[in-house]
């Protein structure tokens, strides 16, 4: 199995039931997931300086950190969460 990272970009507030859906596919992939986290402010720091990054519609909000065979499959498990529609996008990444 090889790792992945999951990224969550953008963020819109779920209703209970979305919640509850979340949460369940979190339980479906409890055996593939390594860890998860939110990500609520941050700064990017660049030779021009550094500025807050807000925690947000178009920011990078949260992450999973999964187990998959290959990326198609991570894309998969990626794509059967539902709390997909309240975020901008998510990206894989090996």
């Amino acid at each position: 199995m090889k790792k992945f990272l999951v990224l969550h970009y953008g963020f819109e507030k779920p209703t209970p039931e979305q919640m509850g859906q979340w949460n369940t596919w979190f339980e479906s992939i409890a055996d593939r997931q390594i860890e998860r986290g939110h990500l609520p402010c941050g700064r990017e720091i660049t030779s021009a300086g550094t500025k807050e990054l807000p925690f947000g519609k178009d920011s990078l909000t949260g992450y999973t950190m999964l187990e998959a065979q290959d990326l198609d499959e991570a894309e998969k498990i990626a794509r059967e969460c539902p709390i997909v529609a309240s975020t901008l996008v998510y990206e894989v990444r090996e």
